[in-house]
C-alpha cells in the first residue's frame, strides 16, 4: 500500500519595496505623537500582515517604509491596508484629525530593492542555458 506525501510549501523570497507616501495635501502632520503612533500602528500591522520592516522614518508631511514582504501580497494591497488602517485609527485618537475625511492621498510611490543588479540577473539566466 503506497502513501503519498505531501510536503509543506515553502516559498522562498526577498521582495524588498520601498514605499512614500503622503497625508494629503502634503499638510505637516506627521510629528510628535502622531509620528511615534504611525511609527507603532504600522509596526502592528505589517506584523499581523506578515510583513517585516527594515526601516521607517517620517518626514512632516512624508513617511518612508522599506519593508520585505511575500509574494502573495501586492504592493497596493500593502498599502490598501496600512493607509486605510492609519487613517481610520489615527484620525480616531487625534482630535486635531478628526476633520480629515481621510488622512492619506490615493497615491504612493513604490519600488524594489534587491541585492544583485538587473543585469546580474539576466547574465545568470543567461548562463543557464550553458550549464552542464
Amino acid at each position: 500500500m503506497s502513501q503519498i506525501y505531501r510536503r509543506a510549501q515553502t516559498t522562498v523570497s526577498l521582495i524588498k519595496y520601498h514605499f512614500v507616501f503622503c497625508p494629503r495635501y502634503r499638510r505637516k502632520v506627521l510629528v510628535g505623537a502622531v509620528e511615534e503612533r504611525l511609527k507603532i500602528l504600522l509596526s502592528e500591522i505589517c506584523e499581523e500582515i506578515d510583513i517585516q520592516i527594515l526601516a521607517v522614518e517620517c518626514d512632516k508631511d512624508h513617511c518612508h517604509l522599506f519593508v520585505n514582504a511575500l509574494p502573495t501580497i501586492s504592493p497596493s494591497d500593502i498599502m490598501a491596508k496600512l493607509k486605510g488602517v492609519t487613517s481610520r485609527r489615527l484620525r480616531q485618537e487625534f482630535s486635531h484629525l478628526k476633520h480629515l475625511p481621510s488622512l492619506w492621498t490615493r497615491s504612493y510611490f513604490v519600488s524594489t530593492a534587491g541585492n544583485v543588479s538587473s543585469e546580474t540577473i539576466r547574465r545568470y539566466v543567461e548562463e543557464q542555458k550553458t550549464r552542464g
